[in-house]
């Protein structure tokens, strides 16, 4: 009798999985035509009214012109610099507040902030300063995360520990030289970058002048140097014994390199990065504005075409909809 249970419970079971397969399969037949019937319905009432669908995107590209060209043009422009004081976080949040009063449309602080005329101030736009990311982490600098989307945990694609990007919006691209002199000097007038930097210069003189005194001190007649530790070395009693090294002789050239690169590098840094912040890559002019037509149209077209869909749909469905609305 268990023999016999046990056989109609397997085959039960597999019974019950061939069922459970066929149910999935037809629920799943279902949705793909449901998907295909909605799609050639879709289909099919676009291509019928065409033409009011058409008219909405020529209406969205005439709009989107009108707005080009009733409102101010708007250029963008990118600044590199390298941060040789501070690091590059307390000068993104220092250059943010420059952000901060473009946003509220102070002009007032803007212009105490930036050495500029009046005019000159209302033709900027926006400033904001961005991390540059190292993707690999190979030393060269990638991307801008303009986003703000880049995970500060993440090892392989980290931020640059030097440097930052500053995206500047200007009405007038001809001012751009005129707001990086500005940028410059926002910069140096904060006290503390200024202490910061004197010291890395003093620090950075200090070190070159003992390197360039231990440079002399090896390139001297100490290029050989002997070590004669055990020359004179005898037994102090009869009964012990010494065993004596045998002369050894070290070439110190490169010593004497490593110090020269060192000095190089120091030299480099004094000479190139004196200042709290250096000018890597310049604005550039840009070639069109950034607010032309087709930034208004990729925001206008869409919506002008999703409307006339959506009154299309609701005159062809019109009576079923009324029918609708009488039951209820």
């Amino acid at each position: 009798m268990s023999e016999n249970t046990t056989n109609k419970n397997v085959r039960n079971d597999e019974i019950d999985l061939l069922d459970l397969f066929r149910r999935m399969g037809r629920t799943l037949s279902r949705w793909g035509n449901a998907l295909g019937r909605a799609f050639l319905i879709t289909t099919f009432f676009m291509l019928r009214r065409w033409l009011p669908l058409g008219l909405s995107i020529f209406l969205g590209i005439g709009v989107s012109y009108f707005f080009k060209f009733i409102s101010d043009s708007s250029f963008t422009s990118d600044l590199v610099l390298r941060t040789n004081a501070v690091p590059p976080e307390d000068m993104i949040s220092y250059m943010n507040r420059l952000h901060t009063y473009c946003k509220e449309n102070n002009i007032s602080a803007l212009s105490e902030a930036i050495p500029i005329n009046n005019d000159q101030t209302n033709n900027l736009i926006d400033i904001e300063a961005f991390w540059i990311i190292d993707k690999g982490r190979d030393g060269i600098p990638d991307i801008v995360d303009y986003d703000n989307r880049n995970n500060v945990y993440d090892t392989v694609n980290v931020r640059m520990p030097d440097r930052l990007d500053i995206r500047v919006k200007i009405k007038s691209p001809q001012e751009l030289s005129t707001i990086r002199y500005g940028i410059q000097k926002f910069i140096e007038k904060d006290s503390l970058f200024q202490q910061k930097n004197r010291v890395r210069v003093r620090q950075n003189q200090e070190l070159l002048t003992r390197l360039n005194y231990d440079i002399l001190q090896l390139d001297s007649l100490q290029k050989v140097k002997y070590f004669e530790e055990t020359r004179n070395m005898h037994p102090e009693t009869g009964g012990q014994m010494i065993f004596l090294q045998e002369q050894k002789t070290q070439l110190v050239y490169i010593d004497i390199y490593k110090l020269y690169a060192r000095k190089q590098s120091l030299e480099f840094d004094r000479d190139l990065f004196k200042d709290i912040v250096t000018v890597l890559n310049d604005f550039s002019i840009p070639y069109r504005r950034e607010n032309g037509g087709l930034y208004y149209a990729i925001k206008i077209i869409p919506i002008f075409f999703s409307l006339t869909l959506m009154i299309l749909i609701l005159l062809a469905n019109w009576k079923k909809l009324a029918e609708v609305y009488k039951k209820y």
